[in-house]
């Protein structure tokens, strides 16, 4: 109580009226030389800098008023402003640093929060993780402010600070609504893409003429890699040698490293592809939940001519953000592509899509590149991205976060400059009785291309006739037509391969049925676990099906929703989210979420 009636009494001493004040009220912070604002830039302030906001009023439910903290601003829009508002006023305004903030927030107390232990009830606006986000009022100055007279400096709606954060982020402060009450505390730090703009990030400026001193960091390189290209003389003699059949133990990829700092318990959902310099490059996600916002991309490299995979290593992270869905790819020209979802909350339904380049092997990387900004569903990425011989590369993400949600295809056609997602806007079909579509059946999907330039695709659940759903499109992907495969339908725990092989068939990897079901003809034929399907004539048919194992009898550890497993001869790996790659000598390199399989063509032939 004594926190509320000091900070009443310091309003009113200031004659502070916080009502659609055409600019922001500013405050004296005692111990900098600086003023910040009394509370986040609000609506009407904003749009008297850039009229055409207005139109993102309300989106989502948020931010409707002339007095709530204006949202969907990137932090490049919240760096034009002050400038703006600079010219406008003859004063000099920018963003806080992060210890500016910090120290304007806290008010001298040294607690979590300037209540104390924990927030006054009148700050709470649903704080809490919803896959959904909550419609709650961002009207500014609503509780009490703290003994500095700021208002809203925790929750309401997370800060952009001046400050640059690891992999070319923004650090922002305070925490917003629909967000746990532990990422609203007066130390917390949390970041994102300088141009990514959504409903949980507005800003507060300062005015001073001290220039801000910011934090930045960089990541530590990766450990040294090296970097000449391997000969195409060198990928046809192993060819060569690659003539015999060969399935070789699977070997572990994630390996854990002597600093825990960024591996976590639960690491899932692998990518992986081979480098120019020989080396291959695996990543996954490392967090302790998937619905929450720790969660890192980390990396393994397993270099030319080495037999064992390097610990895991920080690849990619944005602090306190969910990053589910991941995949790598090498182009032609040696560049290599990596896309990431990123979240706005703790949930993985509501990402952006981003993109980073390598030309060095995957030592550096550019900056991330918001290829689809809006955070919404379609955008959870799904490893395995492909190059249509037309040049067009293909992205394929999850459309929804649920199991029957089907996947939704993304293409750019000026080599990843821009991309486009052809739906529009259509439902799933009923699949019992619908045979065309706008998105393709099933999660998790695996594509490839076929022979007349088309698009085949083969997905996880949206089951048609108790079978795993086939879905063909001739005009990229703007149209799809769905009918059964011959293959069982898979599930939890499980993600299928479906690639064109180097030498020319198409190859699926899946699994002979649904977790700890061993019902299906297939699991009758072949036995139980993951196997290996090759068609020689574009999908019609599957002539070879062959269990992957080289029925040792010995137990296995999966990783992830695995957990441990005996290989025999009609026994393989039950579950496991799949990621493959072929380098040029001809070797499928198999990732499950925690193993390395190795095999050739000769060897499913055999």
């Amino acid at each position: 109580m004594r926190t509320e009636v000091i900070a009443a009494i310091l309003v009113l001493l200031a004659g502070v009226n916080l009502q659609a004040q055409p600019f922001p009220t500013m405050v004296e912070i005692p111990g900098l030389d600086l003023r910040m604002g009394a509370t986040e830039v609000t609506n009407t302030q904003y749009e008297a800098f850039r009229p055409e906001h207005k139109e993102l009023r309300g989106d989502g439910g948020f931010s409707l008023g002339d007095n709530e903290a204006v949202v969907n601003v990137s932090w490049y829009d919240a760096v034009a402003y002050c400038e703006w508002l600079s010219k406008q006023t003859g004063k000099s305004y920018r963003l806080p640093t992060e210890a500016e903030w910090e120290f304007a927030c806290r008010a001298g107390t040294s607690t979590p929060y300037w209540t104390g232990d924990t927030l006054l009830s009148s700050m709470l606006k649903n704080q809490k993780t919803e896959r959904n986000l909550k419609p709650v009022s961002l009207e500014v100055a609503q509780s009490p402010a703290n003994p500095f007279g700021l208002y809203d400096m925790h929750g309401n709606v997370e800060e952009w600070c001046a400050d640059e954060w690891y992999y070319g982020t923004r650090i922002t402060k305070g925490g917003s609504h629909n967000t746990p009450v532990q990422y609203l505390t007066s130390s917390i730090r949390l970041a994102a893409l300088p141009s990514d703009a959504h409903t949980q990030i507005g800003f507060r400026v300062v005015e001073t003429d001290k220039p801000a001193s910011t934090i930045m960091l960089t990541p530590l390189k990766s450990l040294k890699v090296k970097q000449k290209a391997v000969s195409s003389r060198y990928w046809g003699r192993l060819y060569k040698r690659n003539r015999k059949p060969r399935f070789e133990t699977p070997i572990p990829f994630v390996i854990p490293p002597a600093d825990s700092a960024n591996f976590m318990h639960h690491n899932h959902q692998p990518a992986v592809t081979y480098c120019p310099n020989g080396d291959l490059l695996a990543i996954w996600f490392s967090c302790e939940n998937e619905h929450d916002r720790e969660m890192n991309v980390l990396c393994s490299r397993l270099r030319k001519g080495s037999k064992r995979w390097t610990p895991a290593e920080l690849f990619y992270r944005i602090d306190s953000r969910n990053l589910t869905g991941s995949s790598l790819m090498t182009l032609p020209d040696g560049t290599l592509l990596h896309f990431n979802g990123i979240g706005n909350s703790g949930d993985w339904q509501n990402l952006a899509l981003a993109l980073r380049r390598s030309s060095d092997n995957g030592v550096t990387w550019s900056d991330a590149q918001l290829i689809e900004p809006r955070h919404a569903r379609r955008h959870q990425v799904i490893a395995g991205p492909i190059l249509h011989s037309s040049g067009i590369l293909i992205q394929l993400c999850d459309a929804g976060a649920g199991g029957q949600d089907g996947t939704s295809i993304h293409l750019s056609f000026d080599g990843g400059i821009s991309w486009h997602d052809p739906w529009d806007g259509s439902p799933l079909p009923d699949f019992s009785k619908d045979t065309t579509g706008t998105t393709i059946a099933g999660i998790h999907a695996g594509i490839v291309e076929l022979e007349d330039g088309s698009l085949m695709a083969l997905g996880r659940g949206n089951s048609i006739n108790d079978s795993m759903p086939c879905s063909i499109s001739r005009d990229f992907g703007t149209t799809w037509t769905y009918s059964a495969s011959e293959f069982p339908p898979i599930g939890s725990g499980q993600r299928l391969i479906l690639r064109r092989l180097n030498e020319g068939p198409l190859m699926l990897i899946s699994f002979t049925g649904q977790p700890d079901k061993t019902t299906s003809e297939l699991s009758k034929t072949l036995g139980h676990g993951l196997f290996v399907a090759l068609s020689y004539d574009d999908g019609k048919t599957w002539p070879v099906k062959k269990l992957l194992t080289n029925a040792d009898g010995k137990t296995y550890n999966g990783g992830a929703w695995t957990g441990d497993f005996t290989m025999t001869d009609t026994t393989a790996e039950p579950k496991g989210y799949l990621a493959c790659t072929q380098t040029p000598d001809g070797t499928i390199h198999l990732l499950s979420s925690r193993l390395h399989y190795r095999f050739n063509l000769k060897w499913i032939e055999q």
